[in-house]
């Protein structure tokens, strides 16, 4: 038994150097993805540079480049991976789904990263506002069949009778709208308003509107 044991640990001690190597990749490719965010949504794409990315994220730009072969590809790096966060809650609609529950849920989870995350947000409007020159690509193909996907299942709501008949597709364009409204225009409703979605009542309030207006006022029941 001690033997075996032996064994077992001396395994353990030669897989464990692996696992720091592979997490302290990932720490640092994760850090690298966070400072191109940061210097993309204030500078934009062209007005960016490599080196004040690496400075940013600590790191060479020698190694900047072994994660990210060119500032074009890491730019679209990133807003790949924020239209993944941002679109993971409508991947999650399916006809099971009861709408109510799952039209706030994402009415909600839409304006938690409207305040979280606004950098994000900012990025992704100029690239849009910018014709999407390196997104349209994964805008045409992935999320054009997604918003299909979804708008079959909010369709079968429809004709299940349980919302009332409108455009599936509008709807999730009114979502993304109004919700990233609150980001993409911060500057705007903090002015009018005086507040920001950072204040409790405010988001609280902002949230209860917009469930009146996108999902309420479409309830059958």
């Amino acid at each position: 038994m001690k033997e075996s044991a032996s064994k077992t640990d001396h395994k353990s001690s030669l897989d464990d150097p692996v696992k720091p190597r592979q997490r302290n990749a990932l720490k640092k490719r994760d850090r690298i993805l966070s400072a191109a965010l940061d210097v993309f949504s204030v500078y934009g794409l062209h007005g960016a540079s490599m080196d004040q990315i690496a400075a940013v994220a600590d790191v060479s730009k020698a190694n900047l480049f072994y994660y990210s072969k060119s500032k074009e590809h890491l730019y679209l790096s990133v807003l790949e991976s924020l239209l993944d966060d941002w679109l993971e809650p409508l991947t999650l609609f399916s006809i099971e789904q009861e709408p109510a529950q799952a039209l706030r849920h994402y009415v909600r989870t839409k304006l938690e990263i409207a305040r979280d995350h606004p950098a994000e947000s900012r990025l992704f409007c100029m690239e849009i506002v910018q014709g999407a020159p390196l997104l349209n690509k994964t805008l045409s193909t992935s999320l054009r069949n997604l918003v299909k996907d979804k708008s079959t299942v909010i369709q079968h709501w429809i004709d299940s009778g349980k919302i009332r008949s409108i455009s599936p597709m509008h709807l999730i364009f009114s979502i993304w709208a109004t919700t990233q409204h609150y980001s993409d225009f911060s500057a705007q409703v903090e002015a009018v308003t005086g507040k920001t979605l950072a204040d409790k009542e405010f988001f609280n309030t902002t949230l209860a509107n917009l469930e009146r207006l996108l999902v309420d006022s479409i309830l059958t029941n």
